[in-house]
């Protein structure tokens, strides 16, 4: 870390990682926030085995506490990147320090599974403490109206903010290359993502078209993901090509006719906007902040979770419907240009950082 004070000390994950709050903040950097606003960026949380994280986290918990507490100059605003469980407790420790050195402080909520974590999972004790933090914090952000509306019910004090995620534009003519029937997925493959319900959805439309192909990127259970489309007589059709890169993941944008994330729980998902950008038109689940950014039948396709007949109806009908197809991808690109571009947020964070250094000030 720099001797000289940050203005703004950032903590997430490691830079580079994979995840959601990964991806947002390599967007963010990428777009020079860093260095317009005088960002220092310190991960408490880094992929590997178990020592490894905790390696990570007890190193990033000394460097923010070495930070906020120290003698040789503390930043003006921390901003932390949270979601749920250990996320959470490491970036509530982080605010702690911050607002005892005298810092502005952003709590940033990432994370479609932090109200069930803040109102089911969480104990009495820890419940208060989530409400704290969030009621402590200077500034509360939220990815999208509906997620500010939910903390502003869990802390009703809490200065909620919304701001949601950035997106690099993808080159107009990527979408040359686009391949009818080739439905792309990116995210964990796991039940909780919907991918049972993308393999039956993929099943039932396989005989009426027979271009159709599933390409599922991420991490997690393949040889159950292998097994189940044996199971359901489309293995021939779907691809496992495992985590994919920045590069990798936009050579299959490049090519998919469509995207589909059919989780069961969100908040803003980075694919979606990667999608919309990419003007691969997007069909996804009912959930978190997707609704408001996905208008149904003006951005893209929306379906009720855990429904695979009704996945595989909408599916059908962007596959059948090229106008549709089209008229889609036109539009949330537009959106995305208007809306989510880095340089449009980056300019939101920036003048957030203003609003809060003048608050100081006083």
């Amino acid at each position: 870390m720099s001797t000289a004070p940050p203005r703004v000390l950032m903590v997430g994950t490691a830079l580079g990682g994979r995840g959601g709050i990964a991806s947002v903040v390599d967007v963010l950097r990428a777009d020079g926030l860093f260095e317009r606003e005088g960002v220092v960026y310190v991960a408490t949380h880094a992929e590997g085995r178990r020592l490894d994280k905790l390696g990570s986290a007890l190193r990033g918990l000394w460097r923010s506490g070495r930070a906020c507490l120290g003698a040789g100059g503390r930043p003006a605003i921390v901003h932390v990147h949270a979601g749920s469980h250990a996320s959470f407790m490491r970036k509530s420790l982080v605010l702690l320090m911050a607002r005892m050195g005298g810092a502005r402080t952003v709590f940033h909520l990432h994370g479609g599974g932090f109200s069930r974590y803040a109102q089911v999972e969480a104990g009495p004790l820890l419940r208060r403490w989530i409400r704290h933090t969030l009621e402590a914090s200077s500034r509360v952000i939220a990815l999208s109206p509906g997620w500010a509306a939910w903390v502003r019910q869990c802390a009703p004090r809490a200065q909620v903010e919304v701001v949601p995620n950035p997106v690099h534009l993808a080159p107009s003519t990527a979408r040359e290359r686009a391949e009818a029937g080739r439905i792309l997925f990116l995210g964990r493959l796991d039940p909780a993502k919907g991918v049972d319900e993308l393999l039956q959805a993929g099943a039932a439309l396989a005989v009426r078209h027979p271009q159709l192909r599933l390409v599922l990127g991420g991490t997690g259970d393949l040889d159950w993901v292998r097994r189940r489309a044996f199971d359901l007589g489309i293995a021939g059709r779907v691809e496992t090509p495992g985590w994919l890169d920045a590069a990798a993941r936009d050579a299959q944008l490049a090519r998919a006719w469509l995207f589909c994330l059919p989780s069961h729980a969100e908040g803003l998902p980075m694919s979606v906007l990667e999608a919309m950008s990419a003007g691969v038109p997007v069909v996804a689940t009912e959930v978190g902040g997707v609704p408001e950014t996905l208008a149904d039948g003006a951005l893209g396709l929306l379906v009720p979770p855990h429904d695979a007949a009704a996945l595989a109806r909408v599916i059908g009908r962007l596959l059948d419907d090229g106008q549709l197809h089209a008229e889609l991808a036109c539009a949330a690109r537009a959106t995305v240009e208007r809306h989510y571009a880095a340089g449009v947020v980056c300019g939101k964070f920036a003048a957030l950082y203003a609003q809060l250094l003048d608050e100081r000030a006083q």
